[in-house]
């Protein structure tokens, strides 16, 4: 059986493409060729009578299908095809395939160079078919620059709209509709509130500018916080947060559940030290529910996700098994719920728990060890006139 054979291609938007000889050769002496329709639209008139075009298409098991009629296939792509682009997704579907690609400048770099912007610095995220992780993740550290890729749903204005619920109006967006389309081609810079009111032209991108730094927090007051009302103590004190979240090893973890996050403040904590990690949070009590919203929006971390219901009923199936799991309420179910935990906890993951009474460390421990575990270590602290609260981690 004869080596499968890509040669992918890359595009601009302009109906004027430019190749050099050996790109023209390839296309000329090719009988099977494939990309979207807005690539077939543009390279149409230089294929070769008679050729076979294969429409790129989702769900895209149908494009494998015909891809596995032929043994050589050059393939049109947008830009760079390995910029987030579909020479990645060929790699993963045929990774013995033997592959030759011809970049043009993304999108991304050609908004830049009309800006006349160095981007060398420049972050890139995309949000083309994808959820919002890469872009909540570069806004919460406030990178300078951040390119992005969107798409039909994650236009510029939804972008310029998540920005400013979370507080970061301290972006200037640019737009860039069309790029490389000699007709219908235009750049445009405005504010976010500006941009979310706005309907762009597809397709387009955006370059983020930040013009000042909003303040980011390390170890948040808790009165800084909203409250379940009449119930301002029903919070993780800031010193105890600070101190579970450093014994919960995050630097190197990918997905935080936070048990009983009742005002969402050691999930945000998480967040903002940590931005890129996954982080779910389950609380029984429904006013809960928006209480996590205004916090995140208050300060500044998108990206988490509440769940409302009883932690020992909910259906764990659906969500990102974790690697560490931090304890802040157990309803009088601590034994059974650190059992379920140890059930879906990733290997070398790690349970904090904050202890209020001697009987509940006790519980904590009988139960770790009956579940295989260990316990690593264990902290008391004291705070003002606070009783003592014993932190334990197990793994």
């Amino acid at each position: 059986m004869s080596e499968k054979q890509f040669i992918v291609i890359g595009l601009s938007d302009s109906r004027s493409q430019w190749f050099t000889p050996e790109v023209r050769e390839l296309v000329s002496s090719g009988h099977v060729f494939s990309g979207g329709r807005r690539h077939h639209e543009i390279v149409k008139d230089i294929l070769p009578e008679d050729c076979i075009w294969i429409n790129i298409v989702v769900p895209l098991d149908r494009v494998w299908m015909e891809y596995a009629k032929y043994d050589k296939i050059v393939v049109f792509a947008s830009g760079d095809p390995l910029f987030y682009g579909f020479a990645a997704t060929l790699t993963r579907e045929f990774p013995d395939c033997c592959m030759k690609v011809y970049p043009a400048f993304n999108s991304l770099q050609m908004l830049a160079h009309r800006m006349l912007l160095p981007y060398a610095e420049m972050v890139n995220v995309s949000v083309t078919g994808r959820p919002w992780n890469g872009l909540d993740t570069a806004v919460i550290r406030q990178c300078p620059l951040i390119g992005v890729l969107t798409d039909h749903k994650k236009g510029p204005a939804e972008i310029a709209g998540r920005l400013l619920e979370y507080g970061y109006g301290n972006y200037m967006m640019t737009v860039g509709e069309n790029l490389g389309n000699e007709r219908d081609e235009l750049v445009m810079s405005l504010s976010l509130e500006d941009a979310s009111g706005k309907i762009f032209s597809n397709p387009n991108c955006v370059i983020l500018t930040k013009t000042y730094s909003r303040k980011r927090y390390f170890g948040i007051p808790e009165t800084d916080f909203f409250h379940l009302e009449g119930r301002k103590n029903m919070i993780t004190k800031m010193p105890v947060r600070l101190m579970a979240i450093s014994m919960l090893d995050l630097y190197d973890r990918h997905t935080l559940w936070d048990i009983g996050f009742c005002t969402g403040s050691v999930s945000i904590e998480a967040k903002l030290q940590f931005p890129s990690l996954e982080v779910i949070a389950f609380e029984r009590r429904e006013e809960s529910r928006e209480l996590l919203i205004e916090n995140c929006c208050k300060f500044g971390a998108p990206g988490i996700t509440g769940v409302i219901g009883d932690f020992m009923n909910c259906d764990l199936s659906g969500y990102t098994s974790p690697d560490a799991v931090f304890i802040g309420g157990h309803g009088g179910g601590l034994a059974e719920m650190v059992c379920r935990i140890y059930k879906v906890l990733n290997k070398g993951g790690v349970i904090v728990f904050n202890s209020v009474s001697e009987e509940s460390c006790n519980v904590f421990r009988e139960t770790v060890e009956s579940c295989g575990g260990v316990i690593e270590t264990e902290h008391i602290l004291i705070l003002d006139d606070h009783n003592p609260i014993t932190i334990l981690k197990a793994k």
